[in-house]
């Protein structure tokens, strides 16, 4: 029963997290709304009963790819450039 209302849910927010991350010009914006979808994405793992894998995602792609694109974000533009459309 909970297996059929947490998952679409979990799925949902993996998606709408993704295609807002493309949407926003703000990289700062972009990079947490993908910790947000990795986060999501490490839920859906462990509802279908992979825990090992749910914690691999979280710690890698929530932690340490956050932290490197960060870092990356700081040292270059937080902004897009307009002239790219």
């Amino acid at each position: 029963m909970i297996f059929e209302i947490v998952l679409p849910v979990a799925l949902t927010g993996v998606i709408i997290s993704a295609a807002a991350a493309l949407k926003f010009r703000d990289m700062m914006a972009s990079v947490v709304l993908l910790c947000a979808m990795s986060l999501f994405m490490a839920a859906s793992f462990y509802i279908l009963q992979a825990p090992d894998v749910a914690i691999a995602e979280a710690s890698i792609g929530a932690g340490i790819s956050t932290a490197v694109y960060v870092i990356a974000v700081s040292k270059t533009g937080r902004r897009e450039d307009e002239k790219g459309d």
